[in-house]
């Protein structure tokens, strides 16, 4: 498949290829949870954020829209004090207003389906900063929930924290990010939505860094 720009009237490059060239197939999600404790089996979790990418003219990847729910814990989970210590999140506060997880889950999988839908992918890929661990979260609460329509790879996934180790030498979201030259505000910090919002825009600040220094796009026969 040839991935080369094309020049259009004006002079300037476009990019004939759409976001399932790119990635195979994958239309990458960035994705955010946090949780009660560090056991995806017995550990609630209490947040989740996805953030959906696009694709421009000129072949940069950016942020299209963003999702996010406040879960419920599900019965008998465990939910650590040291955890809700690291995170700052009060499960009783009335203003969470929290969702059921399974219900959270389908609501935040809909619009990730209909974008590999319009977009030609096959399904989605997570990106998450370790994503190990969010992976193996959502993959435990689509499990528990008994959810069939799971639109992310059950194991593959992109690594920021690799990715920046690799582009910056920084393996810490927020070090990466100042690394990066990106605001980056501790006080928000461990809140699923701005974490995952961060994630993307280091996600995409070194994916069309790589191109730009002429890493993509490439000819495959």
């Amino acid at each position: 498949m040839d991935m080369s720009p094309i020049t259009n009237e004006s002079g300037s490059e476009e990019y004939t290829n759409n976001i399932a060239e790119r990635f195979r197939g994958f239309l990458p999600v960035v994705v955010d949870v946090e949780t009660g404790g560090f056991n995806s089996r017995t550990d609630a979790m209490l947040e989740i954020a996805a953030v959906i990418l696009e694709m421009d003219a000129q072949g940069n990847i950016q942020i299209k829209e963003t999702h996010s729910k406040n879960i419920d814990p599900f019965p008998g989970a465990v939910v650590e004090k040291a955890a809700l210590e690291f995170t700052g999140i009060d499960i009783y506060d009335p203003e969470r207003m929290p969702e059921e997880e399974g219900e959270a889950l389908r609501d935040i999988f809909r619009p990730i389906r209909h974008e590999i839908s319009a977009t030609g992918c096959t399904r989605s890929v997570m990106v998450a900063h370790n994503a190990h661990f969010d992976l193996g979260f959502v993959n435990a609460a689509v499990n528990r929930n008994q959810i069939k329509r799971n639109p992310f790879h059950p194991f593959s996934c992109f690594d920021t924290s690799t990715l920046a180790g690799l582009a910056y030498g920084q393996t810490v979201l927020a070090k990466a990010c100042q690394a990066a030259k990106m605001d980056f505000d501790n006080r928000s910090a461990h809140s699923a939505l701005y974490d995952a919002v961060k994630t993307a825009e280091l996600f995409c600040g070194i994916v069309n860094r790589w191109k730009d220094l002429g890493g993509w796009p490439t000819e495959t026969e």
